[in-house]
């Protein structure tokens, strides 16, 4: 999910260069990332360390946007799979492979034009169309049935999503200083990953014993009531007085993709991603319809019965999403820590080696055990590797496009989702369901894993450009 605080570093040292009010455009390059460029923010006094109401708003704001979105995510491929007479939709895995493909490039595409739509229009009005389209599409998609229109209530919910996300990086950029910006954006990882972790392990168990629709419903006032904070309690941030068009931000778009080798580069990194992006597809299906959960079932329910009486937990397809967020929240600071001491490149590959390893225990063994293991190391190798991408785009990017590059280098969520939805059901109904041949399956996403490995090996050997 790389929701983690390695990142407050390279955001410190963007805050200083983005004092400059004459270069706002950095502000919409480095949003999608989770990096974006801090403008001075005039209301506040420079001494003061703690926080302001307009910093928790939007920390309330991340936490329940961020919660409705996960808690969706993780059972949303099984709800579209799974039987009418099951409480499901009914559709096929490769209908829900081209939905997947997406939505959810769109929700890392569109950050970058919103960015700059908010900066010239306003973050409260961005954020009124963002509570309004999300959750529209939240409570459309609760009572569509249809493939069509069900398709369309996501991307409604994908694009009020992807309007969302810069407006708060944003305001913690303008709410915090430089003696308190690490702690106001680690506190703001902290807000994602607690949503991601919660809803899912609490909420969704309970909603979908009712009815599947009820976890949409429970999405759409999740983020609806926003719009009541909106008006009533979040402010303005102080912004420049002039911002990029959506036609400039496109322009540097252009100026981007014309450099061969950043963009071969990214390419080869959404190799990693498209591993990332079966983990909301794939794994849940192959957990569902391949992994027996009753030893974990009984020791979870065995522990829980000092407690309750008559305990019946079951661990299921939402609980992926747990295991990732929960390893990031305990681990991320200490993995963050270790991995600050070595080179960049180094660390990215190791990362994906990781991650890799997690998938290859999926193909070795259909036991619960390993496979909660395999999760559990994949998620150490996504928060290893994560962070060192963003330092390597930065000592591979031009001196004076850095903060550019850096705020495109979201493209590799773009390419992973888009290929990793489709490939990953193509391929699950070709050799799973009708080979039962589960390991060739997770064997092809471990090539995958081995290449992009090899491939940022030969990038720095060949293309990588040199510094003097």
């Amino acid at each position: 999910m790389f929701k983690d605080p390695q990142h407050i570093k390279q955001l410190r040292i963007f805050k200083k260069k983005s004092n400059r009010v004459e270069k706002p455009s950095k502000i919409q390059s480095l949003q999608k990332i989770k990096q974006p460029t801090m403008s001075q923010n005039l209301n506040q006094v420079p001494a003061k360390k703690g926080f302001s109401k307009n910093y928790w708003t939007v920390i309330l704001m991340e936490f329940f946007e961020r919660g409705s979105y996960y808690g969706v995510m993780s059972v949303l491929s099984v709800y579209l799979v799974l039987s009418t007479t099951e409480g499901g939709l009914g559709f096929s895995k490769e209908s829900v492979g081209v939905i997947k493909s997406t939505i959810t490039p769109l929700l890392y595409f569109l950050p970058i034009l919103s960015g700059a739509i908010a900066d010239r229009y306003g973050y409260r009005k961005t954020l009124f169309f963002a509570f309004a389209v999300m959750s529209t599409g939240y409570f459309l998609t609760s009572q569509m049935t249809s493939y069509t229109p069900v398709f369309l209530s996501l991307i409604f919910m994908a694009v009020g999503a992807g309007f969302f996300k810069p407006i708060i990086s944003g305001t913690i950029a303008r709410e915090t200083n430089e003696s308190n910006s690490s702690l106001g954006f680690g506190i703001y990882y902290w807000s994602i990953n607690m949503g991601a972790f919660l809803v899912p392990l609490l909420l969704i168990p309970y909603l979908k014993s009712f009815s599947w629709t009820y976890i949409f419903l429970m999405a759409g006032f999740g983020t609806g009531w926003l719009l009541l904070v909106n008006f009533f309690i979040y402010k303005e941030p102080a912004r420049p007085k002039t911002g990029k068009s959506v036609g400039q931000v496109l322009a540097d778009a252009v100026l981007v993709l014309k450099d061969y080798r950043f963009i071969l580069m990214i390419i080869i990194y959404s190799g990693f991603w498209i591993l990332y992006f079966q983990m909301f597809d794939s794994v849940l299906w192959f957990l569902k319809e391949k992994i027996d959960t009753t030893p974990v079932n009984g020791a979870i329910n065995s522990m829980l019965s000092l407690f309750i009486d008559k305990p019946n937990w079951h661990f299921d397809a939402e609980h992926v999403t747990v295991v990732n967020a929960l390893t990031i929240i305990c681990l991320q600071l200490v993995i963050s820590k270790i991995v600050n001491k070595f080179k960049a490149l180094p660390t990215m590959i190791f990362g994906i080696g990781l991650g890799t390893m997690g998938i290859a225990m999926l193909a070795i063994s259909s036991n619960v055990w390993v496979f909660i293991f395999g999760l559990f190391i994949f998620s150490l190798g996504e928060m290893t590797a994560h962070p060192k991408f963003i330092s390597y785009v930065g000592l591979i990017a031009p001196p004076d496009k850095k903060a550019l590059y850096l705020g495109y280098s979201f493209l590799y969520g773009v390419i992973g989702s888009g290929v990793g939805g489709i490939l990953g059901a193509t391929l699950y109904v070709s050799l799973v369901e009708k080979q039962n041949n589960g390991f060739a399956f997770w064997g092809i996403f471990v090539l995958i894993g081995i290449a992009t490995m090899i491939g940022l090996l030969l990038f720095n050997k060949f293309l990588a450009p040199r510094k003097s």
